[in-house]
């Protein structure tokens, strides 16, 4: 089922991406300075989150830490392939042919985002003091557009970086460090 809903919305990517934006699904000359700017988006994010909102999420929901190795690669793979997919890529695609219209489509994407965030908050079986989710909304709307803008200007594979730096904050607390 997963497999099958891939392909569907991987071809939503495919086949509107393209033509409302004008700009390649994958981009293979991505500028220094885009590239930069996203490495440093990426460390900060990560830094922040393992700083300061991870101790205090770590408790409430552990089962979204990896346990091992294995377990961060599974969430790696995950986060980079579907969940970029189902909350970016592809609504974002959806809503440009929807909207033909990019900062209606940026707007509407980060709402999405936000509100499947919401949900699984609220389907959570401790309750979030409202500082921490507050913090953690604010975070997803900030960067939910960022995500989009270097989508727009990075395409896949940029926001796939930073997908890969923002997950490897789990790798200090799996090796002891």
């Amino acid at each position: 089922m997963i497999f099958l809903c891939s392909i569907v919305l991987w071809s939503f990517v495919f086949a509107w991406h393209t033509h409302y934006t004008r700009r390649p699904v994958f981009a293979l000359k991505i500028e220094p300075q885009l590239f930069s700017a996203v490495t440093l988006v990426g460390i900060v994010a990560a830094a922040v989150f393992h700083q300061w909102l991870d101790p205090s999420l770590r408790g409430k929901i552990p089962e979204e830490y990896p346990a091992d190795l294995a377990h961060w690669l599974a969430q790696l793979l995950f986060a980079m392939f579907l969940s970029q997919l189902f909350l970016l890529f592809a609504p974002f695609a959806w809503l440009m042919r929807l909207c033909k219209n990019r900062r209606a489509s940026a707007c509407l994407t980060v709402l999405f985002g936000v509100c499947v965030f919401a949900m699984r908050v609220h389907s959570l079986p401790t309750p979030f003091p409202p500082l921490l989710l507050t913090m953690l909304f604010a975070g997803k709307i900030a960067m939910g557009f960022l995500a989009v803008w270097f989508y727009l200007r990075g395409g896949v594979l940029l926001i796939w970086w930073w997908t890969f730096l923002f997950e490897a904050r789990h790798l200090f607390n799996l090796t002891g460090n």
